[in-house]
C-alpha cells in the first residue's frame, strides 16, 4: 500500500428474523348435479392456514442494505370454502350398494346409499388419475396429485406427482400424505392388511412426460395420520427386460395371498418371500411404433385360482417374420396359476380388453371385458362392454347399442353385491359420465352429465 492509501473497512453481519402470516382460505363453487338449478348450498367451510416466513437481513457497517425471503414453512394448510352450485335437474337417483368414488375435474367425490347422495371429499383440483383405488372395505381412498412444475424453461421436474389417502368414514378428514413421488401406473391396497399398499415408481426426465420405469415394488403401511409404520421393497429397482422403460403392472388376488405382474412380454407371480418375479407365461411383444408399450391387462378370478388376461398372438400374416411383433390378434384368455397352462376363451376380444371377474354370485362368477368393434385395428377403435360366464359361454355386449358411439379403453367396475332386482351392474365411464349397467338385463341408467368424469372405482 501508499502511503497516502485509505483503507476501508466494511463491518457485514446477517440478522435472521421470523414472522407468522395468514393464509387466507380459498372459496371454491362446484358444480353439483344433484341440487337443483341456481341453488347454492356451503357444504365446507373455510378455515385460514399459517406459514412461518424466515427473513434474512444483510447489514453494512449497521446500515441495511438487503431484507430478503430466506425460507417459507407451512404451519397449518387452509381448508377451503365450497359452495355447491346446482346446475340442472339430477338424473333420477337410483340406489346402490357400497360405495362409488369417481374423479371430475381434478377432484375426487364419492356417492353412497343412492346415486343422489353424493359429496365431494378432495377439492384441490390437482387429482391427475394416475392412481385413484378405493380400499377393500371402501372406507379410504388412494390417489396421485399432480406436482406443480418448475416454472423454469429448462428446468427438469423432479417430482411428477405425489401419493395420498384419505379416510371416507368421517366428513371433513383431511388427506394425508404419503411422501411418495412419481407412481403413474401402479399403487394399490393390500387385501385384508388394513392401511397396507404396494406401489411402483418411475424417474422423472427432461420433461413432465419423459420417465423411465424402475420396475420396483414397495410395500408401505401407514397410520391415520399418515405416518409411515413400516416399508419393505419387495422388488429392487431393475431394467425390466426388453420394454423395461414401461412400467411393469401387477394386481392382488382378492385374497391378498397372491401378486401377479405383467411386462409387455412376460406374466408371474411375484414370490413375496424370497423376492422375485416368477415367470408364468411368456408373451408375444407387440411393435407399437410409438413412445408406449402394450401391457396385457390382469383380472383374478374371485376364487384367486385363475388369471384372465389379454394374450398377444401370432397371425399367419407375421408368421415366422421379424414383423410378428405386428400381429393385430388379441385374445382374453385364462391361465390356471396351478396349471399353468394358457385357455383362449375369447378370439381377437382387442388389445384394451380389460378383463374384470365379478365378485362371487352364488358359487361362480363372470366376467366383464371390452370387445373392440374392430378388432383387427384395436389399438385406435371403440369398444362395447360385454359380459360372459367364466367359461365364455352365455357372452352377450350390453352396452353401448351397436348403433352408437363407442367406449374408449378402460377398466370398468362391477358392483360389489347384487342390487335389489338380485343382479350385479357394472360402472361404466362413457363420454365421460358415469353410467351404471345391468350385466344381466343391459338396462342403464344415466348417474353424471357434464362429462368430465375421468375415474371411477366401486366397492
Amino acid at each position: 500500500l501508499s502511503a497516502n492509501a485509505v483503507v476501508r473497512i466494511t463491518r457485514v453481519r446477517e440478522v435472521f428474523s421470523v414472522k407468522e402470516n395468514i393464509i387466507p382460505f380459498e372459496s371454491k363453487r362446484l358444480n353439483n348435479e344433484s341440487l337443483p338449478e341456481n341453488t347454492e348450498r356451503i357444504v365446507q367451510q373455510g378455515v385460514n392456514g399459517s406459514e412461518q416466513v424466515t427473513y434474512r437481513q444483510l447489514f453494512e457497517n449497521d446500515k441495511e442494505v438487503s431484507n430478503t425471503i430466506f425460507k417459507t414453512e407451512i404451519l397449518v394448510e387452509p381448508l377451503p370454502e365450497i359452495r355447491m352450485v346446482g346446475v340442472q335437474k339430477p338424473f333420477t337417483p337410483l340406489a346402490i350398494p357400497g360405495k362409488i368414488a369417481y374423479l371430475t375435474g381434478g377432484n375426487a367425490w364419492i356417492m353412497e346409499t343412492t346415486t343422489g347422495n353424493r359429496r365431494p371429499v378432495v377439492t384441490s383440483g390437482d387429482l391427475d388419475g394416475k392412481i385413484f383405488a378405493l380400499s377393500p372395505k371402501g372406507d379410504w381412498l388412494l390417489f396421485t396429485r399432480a406436482e406443480k412444475q418448475p416454472e423454469e424453461d429448462n428446468a427438469a421436474p423432479t417430482r411428477i406427482n405425489t401419493l395420498w389417502a384419505i379416510d371416507l368414514t368421517e366428513e371433513g378428514s383431511r388427506p394425508v400424505n404419503l411422501k411418495v413421488d412419481n407412481v403413474i401406473n401402479f399403487a394399490a391396497w393390500v387385501p385384508g392388511k388394513g392401511l397396507t399398499i404396494t406401489y411402483s415408481t418411475v424417474t422423472p426426465g427432461a420433461t413432465p412426460t419423459e420417465w423411465k420405469a424402475n420396475n420396483d415394488l414397495q410395500m408401505l403401511t401407514f397410520a391415520p395420520t399418515g405416518t409411515v409404520a413400516k416399508l419393505d421393497t419387495i422388488l429392487e429397482t431393475n431394467m425390466g427386460g426388453v420394454y423395461g422403460w414401461w412400467p411393469t403392472d401387477f394386481a392382488w388376488s382378492p385374497d391378498g395371498a397372491l401378486l401377479a405382474y405383467a411386462s409387455p412380454d412376460e406374466v408371474g407371480l411375484v414370490d413375496l418371500e424370497r423376492k422375485v418375479q416368477v415367470p408364468l407365461l411368456s408373451m408375444l411383444r407387440y411393435q407399437t411404433g410409438n413412445n408406449w408399450a402394450w401391457v396385457p391387462g390382469l383380472g383374478w378370478s374371485p376364487d384367486h385360482q385363475v388369471l384372465f388376461l389379454v394374450n398377444h398372438r401370432q397371425s399367419a400374416e407375421f408368421e415366422n417374420s421379424q414383423m410378428a411383433e405386428m400381429s393385430p390378434l388379441f385374445d382374453l384368455a385364462g391361465l390356471p396359476v396351478e396349471e399353468g397352462s394358457l385357455i383362449s376363451i375369447v378370439n381377437e376380444a382387442g388389445m384394451f380388453a380389460y378383463p374384470v371377474p365379478s365378485p362371487r354370485i352364488g358359487q361362480s362368477y363372470r366376467v366383464a371385458y371390452l370387445q373392440s368393434r374392430e378388432p383387427r385395428q384395436s389399438d385406435t377403435r371403440p369398444y362395447r362392454l360385454t359380459v360372459m360366464d367364466r367359461d365364455g359361454s352365455n357372452r352377450k355386449a350390453i352396452f353401448p347399442a351397436e348403433n352408437q358411439q363407442g367406449l374408449k379403453p378402460q377398466q370398468v367396475a362391477w358392483s360389489p353385491s347384487t342390487f335389489d332386482n338380485g343382479h350385479m351392474w357394472l360402472a361404466v365411464n362413457y363420454l365421460g359420465d358415469l353410467w351404471l349397467v345391468d350385466s344381466e338385463t343391459g338396462d342403464k341408467h344415466q348417474v353424471t352429465g357434464d362429462g368430465s368424469i375421468s375415474r371411477i372405482d366401486w366397492k
